[in-house]
């Protein structure tokens, strides 16, 4: 493990380029919709969904706890998770140090036990953990309590940093945002400043639709300088026609994390963009939350997101599918039958 704790004193040393990552460890997904399957590595536990017994069988052989895996048919971000960073070594000998690793499907119908004793298909207990974006993990410690969840795909090296963060239970100490904001951002491509878009509005941000609902939907992105993978969606997802096209059709806003720039929140509230991304507990760059007309976060996007994922997902916000169906994983599933 001594590589790990190595990482995780690197993560936390305040010098400027200590920890990087290059595009090498941020890999293209190509999310065009194809028949890839539901797979999942040889070394996860089989498992009878009692997620009572597989913890205990866990613990009995010295792990700190039990991790379960969210993935579903077809799904490219699962394919580079599991081909990809779950490939690596080092990430393998983490999980098989600390955690058993079972795999759910989140469209299955399967019968799972939880930890409450409460039983439920596992596409019922996607939808309580608010699982919107496969793959996804959820980690629970020897007594049964959850440490962390990860939704959505992370590049490896954003992907090791929270690994870190559940096995020496920095939850403890306070959010994922705040372990993050001790470590060095990866390099940009571009350092000259935050990427800017003409569909973002110009500040001032009164964005209140409490009192008098809008026209339209919004959408915030939280972005930062020195952003690798805010580069990558400006230069790939956000030339796409399609997805300028359905953008046209929301309120776009640009805040930068690490800027103090006032604003008044669709809720009303008076704050700056440093402190209402931390208040949202934003932890990627980029992320973008998707509010609806009366000011109500609908869904956000805080992983890896190309370009099929991104355009729909401005359809189920746009088409107010969020009214019949819980997720977007369920809403998506039914568009495609």
């Amino acid at each position: 493990m001594a590589k790990w704790r190595l990482l995780a004193v690197l993560l936390l040393l305040p010098l400027a380029g200590v920890v990087s990552a290059d595009a090498e460890d941020f890999p293209t997904i190509d999310d065009t919709p194809r028949q890839i399957g539901l797979h999942t590595p040889d070394w996860f536990e089989l498992s009878f969904l009692d997620f009572h017994e597989d913890l205990e069988r866990a613990v009995d052989r010295g792990k700190k706890g039990l991790a379960i895996y969210f993935g579903m048919d077809h799904c490219p971000y699962c394919e580079v998770m599991i081909d990809n960073n779950l490939a690596e070594p080092d990430i393998r000998q983490y999980f098989s140090d600390h955690f058993d690793v079972i795999a759910l499907d989140v469209q299955g119908s399967r019968e799972v036990t939880t930890l409450d004793g409460e039983r439920m298909t596992e596409r019922q207990f996607a939808v309580e953990r608010g699982l919107n974006f496969t793959p996804a993990f959820t980690f629970f410690d020897a007594d049964g309590e959850e440490i962390h969840r990860i939704r959505g795909y992370y590049p490896p090296y954003r992907f090791r940093a929270a690994l870190e963060f559940v096995i020496d239970r920095h939850d403890r100490e306070g959010s994922f945002r705040e372990y993050l904001a001790r470590a060095d951002p990866p390099p940009k491509f571009d350092t000259d400043d935050i990427n800017y878009q003409a569909f973002f509005q110009s500040p001032p941000h009164m964005l209140d639709r409490s009192r008098i609902p809008a026209q339209r939907p919004l959408i915030v992105f939280f972005e930062r300088e020195a952003c690798h993978a805010c580069d990558v969606l400006h230069s790939e997802p956000l030339r796409d026609p399609g997805v300028l096209d359905r953008i046209n059709l929301f309120d776009v806003v640009q805040l930068d994390l690490d800027a103090e720039t006032p604003l008044i929140t669709p809720q009303g509230e008076r704050t700056n963009a440093h402190d209402w991304g931390e208040a949202l507990d934003i932890h990627w760059a980029p992320s973008l939350v998707f509010f609806d007309e009366g000011g109500k976060e609908i869904i956000r996007i805080d992983s890896v997101v190309a370009l099929n994922r991104l355009r729909n997902v401005m359809d189920f916000v746009l088409t107010r599918g969020y009214e019949e169906f819980p997720t977007f994983e369920r809403w998506r599933a039914a568009e495609q039958n």
